[in-house]
């Protein structure tokens, strides 16, 4: 049995951090995590240790955030917090007998000064963003270092950039965070189409998106086409039912019914809509097409070969810059109004976008094949939590 500390930086992060945690757990390791950003809410909910005290910044952490975003966080300690969790986890090391750093150069940087044996599953980073990673010089340092074990990368094409950059081995075997869909559940269950929208997850943030959503649907409802399709949003329990009903309210939104105390029906004109807690990985599998402002949700609507509908928003996280780096990332299929100049025209380019969107996937068949190789080369397979976990536990056991 192996110790192991597990490293995030991030909600998403978070996810894959939890997934492996417990796979290495079920091999019989005894493994802690350490989440440097958020309370670590997937990992207690599987029972896996948080290491620490923990706190939520609105951003979620560094990286495509808005400046104000940034600025907000700074002031608000996230830089002290941040050096504070550096010390317990130095402070902690010999606990360990190796880490897992999940994410970017930050777990990265605190496996590096604790001087430990690492594993690194290198998700924030990819070729696809630029062609080609251009490693700064301490990511380069830390990625040649002796003390890390293993590279597992979250795509073909930054694997092999990886590998002739680094004179290293880089595995490829899917993204973690895929694990938790059932690949028999992954289609639409009626003939109707099923729109999922993911306004995110993070207050306030998922409020101004939502609010975003509500007026794409309400001018959605001056088409009669859309009165027979199914509008499905997946929310989280912070984005509570009284923050929405005043919302909804306020713009003339009609309670439809109650199907479960988990869904909530409401209707605007012709335009029904769902509002489902805790129904994420049906909601998103069940899904034709996904109107998303959100991180990692949009790259599983991608793995599970759907087309993305991607919305700008002010941010603090879902900016344009963080949209136009995702569409690099996922590649051809996720598509964005760009060029607007007001609130209006944005809604009505995305408007376009969705029809172009209904069009491929009923008359175009080569628009699906597309959508299934994209996530094969850009996501991977579902699997690569035991692939990634048994490769690390059997690279241990060796060691003994």
């Amino acid at each position: 049995m192996s110790r192991i500390l597990v490293i995030s930086n991030g909600h998403g992060e978070d996810l894959s951090g939890c997934l492996l945690a417990k796979r290495l757990t079920e091999l019989g390791n005894q493994v802690d995590a350490m989440p440097i950003v958020g309370h670590g809410n997937n990992y207690l909910k599987n029972n896996i240790r948080v290491i620490g005290k923990t706190r939520l910044f609105d951003t979620g952490g560094l990286g495509y955030n808005s400046l104000q975003g940034r600025l907000d966080d700074l002031f608000n300690g996230q830089i002290i917090y941040f050096l504070k969790k550096l010390y317990l986890t130095y402070s902690m090391r010999k606990q360990y007998d190796s880490f897992l750093a999940v994410g970017d150069i930050v777990p990265i940087l605190f496996a590096w000064v604790c001087r430990k044996k690492y594993f690194l599953y290198l998700v924030a980073y990819s070729s696809h963003y630029e062609g080609k990673l251009v490693l700064s010089w301490p990511c380069r340092f830390f990625l040649k270092s002796q003390n890390l074990k293993k590279i597992y990368s979250r795509d073909q094409l930054t694997t092999d950039d990886l590998k002739n950059q680094l004179k290293r081995e880089v595995n490829f075997f899917g993204n973690p965070f895929m694990d938790i869909f059932d690949q028999d559940e992954n289609k639409s269950k009626n003939s109707q189409i099923n729109f999922s929208l993911l306004p995110g997850s993070r207050i306030p943030e998922i409020e101004n998106n939502f609010i975003i959503m509500l007026d794409l649907l309400e001018n959605l409802s001056n088409y009669k086409i859309f009165n027979h399709f199914s509008f499905n949003f997946a929310l989280v329990d912070s984005f509570s039912i009284k923050k929405i009903e005043k919302i909804l309210n306020k713009r003339n939104w009609l309670h439809s019914e109650n199907r479960k105390f988990n869904n909530v029906i409401y209707k605007f004109k012709s335009i029904h809509i769902s509002l489902i807690w805790n129904s994420f990985e049906k909601i998103l599998s069940r899904s034709d097409v996904v109107i998303s402002m959100s991180g990692t949700a949009a790259e599983q609507a991608v793995g599970l070969a759907k087309p993305v509908i991607q919305i700008e928003g002010p941010g603090p996280q879902f900016t344009s810059s963080f949209a136009d780096a995702q569409r690099r990332l996922l590649g051809n299929n996720v598509f964005c109004a760009t060029k607007y100049k007001d609130k209006e025209e944005q809604i009505n380019e995305t408007i376009k976008i969705i029809f172009k969107v209904l069009y491929l996937l009923k008359l175009d068949k080569r628009f699906l094949i597309s959508c299934e190789k994209i996530a094969k080369s850009r996501i991977g397979k579902i699997g690569a939590c035991l692939k990634i976990s048994k490769n690390i536990h059997d690279y241990l056991e060796n060691e003994r």
